[in-house]
């Protein structure tokens, strides 16, 4: 396998954000450069309880994708107007500030359990919205 490989990258199903995740990979530079693993909820699919069956299958696929393709780094893009979210809060009246405090412990979750699995691994966390203004996380 080609070393050429930089990321592998965890984002949403959602259609409407299929394009915009592809463009900003495509912008920096990353086309044809990383591994691409999308579920509902990207890091809230693959952290939350909810969504405990999916879990292994992310880890799995990481793993691999860590033997074959030697990535480097994970880049998480999660989105705004997030079912998974919604689901997650179970609340009927849904506030960008829930879905942020949601989006920021799907972060949070996935950043710890990454580190102890794969401590050399950087990560990237973004949240983007269908305006394409993308925020950065920590």
């Amino acid at each position: 396998m080609s070393s050429k490989y930089k990321a592998m990258v965890l984002s949403c199903i959602d259609p409407r954000f299929q394009s915009i995740v592809y463009n900003y990979l495509k912008k920096k530079n990353l086309k044809g450069k990383y591994s691409l693993f999308t579920i509902a909820g990207s890091a809230i699919g693959v952290t939350s309880l909810k969504f405990k069956k999916w879990h292994k299958t992310f880890w799995d696929n990481i793993d691999i994708s860590i033997k074959l393709h030697k990535i480097k780094k994970l880049i998480v893009i999660n989105h705004r107007d997030c079912g998974a979210a919604k689901i997650v809060s179970g609340k009927k009246k849904f506030r960008r500030d829930i879905e942020t405090k949601i989006h920021k412990v799907s972060f949070k979750k996935i950043k710890k359990k990454l580190k102890n699995k794969h401590p050399k691994l950087k990560i990237e966390l973004k949240l983007i919205s269908l305006n394409k203004k993308v925020e950065r996380f920590n």
